[in-house]
């Protein structure tokens, strides 16, 4: 199942990830976190857009993804679902995630030894 990432950075740089599956499917990695993880690695912080393209698609982000593109990109971060032939359905990360676990939930329940 091909699918493949694009995130813009708030300082303009592009960073590009594609999904890499595996054997053990828990293992596997989505195209959206290959992209965020790149430019997390390269110092680009915050994600202004992500995209993501299948086929046939458009299709929507996992649930980890989209709790990922929140966390490193914010509530109004654009996402762009997207296929080949040129559909796309353009969403903000809130849209796609309107309950998220945020770094405010850690701060009203310590963890434990905290």
């Amino acid at each position: 199942f091909a699918v493949g990432a694009v995130v813009e950075a708030a300082d303009g740089r592009v960073f590009t990830g594609c999904n890499v599956e595996n054997a053990s499917y828990g293992l596997t990695i989505c195209a959206e976190r290959v992209a965020l993880c790149k430019a997390i690695s390269e110092g680009a912080r915050p994600a202004r857009v992500v995209v993501i393209a299948a086929t046939p698609g458009p299709i929507s982000p996992c649930g980890a993804c989209r709790e990922f593109i929140f966390e490193l990109g914010g509530a109004h971060i654009e996402v762009v679902l997207a296929n080949i032939e040129g559909a796309a359905r353009v969403l903000s990360a809130i849209d796609l995630l309107p309950m998220p676990f945020e770094r405010g939930n850690l701060d009203h329940h310590p963890l434990p030894g905290e």
